[in-house]
């Protein structure tokens, strides 16, 4: 049987909005109690797919969540790597790991052998847009027999195999390939369940895959929908037509039957992300202001109706050992006053972004605004759907962005959304910060084996990161998802990288 995890995953946070569009079965199994009569789950997603769930996008957590495509490994319930692929590994020296495999195969029946994850791991590292997971690393790959594979690393790397646990570094057939440089996961996974249709950005259709190496999944198949506004996805589950909606509202969340909604602890933080390399904040007494401005703790209740926590810093209490080891932010730009604010700002908008994706972000948006308008700022919002807003974001052409973050992202390790969000070169680095500090502390952090001192290090970068103002954080969320009362096995995640695997059924 299986020896992978069961949960714990993550994602960004990122989003899209495709209200309605109930996926069915292609039997015609999706509709009323049809499902329950052939075991097929049918399930609602938030976030529809970007880039037609190739991994090396935002997508890749949707291959982890429907057990889709594995890793080398897997994220452990504890936070440690897992075997998933390979059955067990060593370090050699600090540099070079060996993985030796399982013997698995491909849901269009190729064998999982050692030159089949070079090919996948070497296309990752090669890709156009490098995966978030690889912004601060770079492997080397190759196969010693048809099932042991080494990894070199430039420099030492002591979370490898976390790192390789990210659903972006999922193992798909060669066949996923292509040579324009995109990848297509539909039907080249490993996992229990194979994606047999994609249509567009409203449905999936995945079936039972009977060759997996882990057992059979007592569902047949899943039906998905995605449907990006919350308050449908609630409807949904209450009117009987999927049997799981994830991320439910919190305005949406007392309105389910008590049985049917799931709290979970989050490592999701909201924050407020301001763009230091252009336009207002590039001012740091103005970023100061921003900060003295907004009180984050009065949306706890007045927007999340209670599911979540006042921010202490970027890591919330879904990430135990941040508080006792949390260091105290010193060195900040002292702010403007009001009437500074104003002489600074006369004649200029302050341009405020969020998306629809998450139904709290627009609302957590408009009393930011009131909070900074009352400090002297002069704010104008743009909310969209999140997919029609990143190119921009990472263009720089927001000031301020309301903004949800997984922050153990895709090694469940810290430092790898670090990196991403606050590096002078990192893939994600929406606040376009350059502060050598910063990039000291991060690499620091990165480069610590030991776990105990890698955690106090990753705390010494969350100081460094906050005292430039870059990011000011809002609240920790907490999730709810809703699942019906005949559905068993759900996993409920933390990081958001799970929710159906091989034991998910109705009952």
């Amino acid at each position: 049987m299986r020896t992978s995890s069961r949960g714990l995953l993550a994602a960004l946070a990122l989003s899209p909005l495709l209200a309605g569009c109930f996926a069915s079965g292609e039997d015609g199994s999706g509709t009323g109690g049809g499902a329950g009569s052939t075991g097929r789950l049918r399930v609602a997603l938030a976030v529809p797919p970007a880039q037609a769930l190739s991994p090396y996008s935002n997508d890749a957590t949707v291959l982890s969540k429907l057990s889709v495509a594995e890793g080398l490994t897997a994220l452990g319930e504890d936070g440690a790597a897992a075997p998933a692929l390979a059955k067990s590994w060593k370090q050699k020296d600090a540099t070079t790991w060996v993985f030796e495999l399982r013997e698995a195969t491909f849901q269009d029946g190729g064998e999982v052998t050692a030159e089949s994850v070079v090919n996948a791991l070497t296309h990752a590292n090669e890709a156009e847009t490098k995966p978030r997971v690889l912004s601060d690393v770079t492997l080397t790959v190759k196969a010693d027999d048809a099932d042991t594979v080494t990894i070199t690393t430039k420099n030492a790397d002591p979370v490898l195999p976390l790192r390789l646990a990210s659903p972006a570094l999922g193992i798909l057939s060669p066949e996923a390939y292509a040579k324009d440089g995109t990848v297509s996961p539909v039907g080249t996974g490993t996992g229990p369940f194979e994606i047999t249709r994609l249509t567009g950005k409203t449905k999936a259709t995945l079936d039972r895959y009977d060759g997996y190496w882990g057992g059979k999944a007592k569902a047949s198949g899943v039906d998905v929908s995605w449907i990006a506004d919350g308050t449908a996805r609630a409807n949904a589950l209450r009117g009987g037509d999927v049997d799981i909606a994830e991320w439910i509202p919190t305005a949406q969340a007392k309105l389910l039957d008590e049985n049917t909604r799931h709290e979970v602890p989050s490592v999701r933080t909201d924050s407020l992300i301001l763009n230091t390399a252009s336009g207002l904040f590039t001012d740091a007494t103005l970023r100061s202001a921003a900060r003295e401005a907004v009180d984050g703790g009065v949306l706890v209740d007045s927007v999340f109706g209670g599911y979540a926590d006042a921010a202490q810093g970027l890591f919330g209490p879904a990430v135990p050992w941040a508080a006792d080891r949390r260091v105290e932010v010193t060195g900040r730009a002292e702010a403007a006053t009001t009437p500074q604010v104003k002489g600074k700002t006369r004649g200029r908008t302050l341009r405020l972004a969020t998306y629809t994706n998450r139904a709290e972000l627009p609302e957590a948006a408009t009393v930011l605004q009131q909070q900074l308008e009352k400090a002297g700022f002069t704010v104008k919002q743009d909310v969209r759907e999140y997919t029609q807003m990143e190119a921009d974001l990472l263009a720089g052409k927001y000031d301020a962005l309301v903004f949800s973050r997984v922050t153990l992202l895709d090694t469940g390790d810290a430092v790898a959304y670090l990196a991403s969000d606050f590096t002078s070169d990192g893939v994600y680095n929406i606040a376009g910060l350059k502060d050598s500090e910063v990039d000291q502390a991060i690499k620091s952090a990165a480069e610590e084996g030991d776990t105990a001192e890698r955690q106090n290090k990753i705390m010494r970068a969350e100081a460094e990161i906050l005292r430039t103002d870059a990011v000011l954080p809002l609240v920790h969320e907490k999730v709810v998802q809703g699942i019906a009362s005949d559905v068993e096995g759900v996993l409920l995640d933390p990081r958001e990288r799970s929710l159906i695997d091989v034991d998910t059924r109705l009952k």
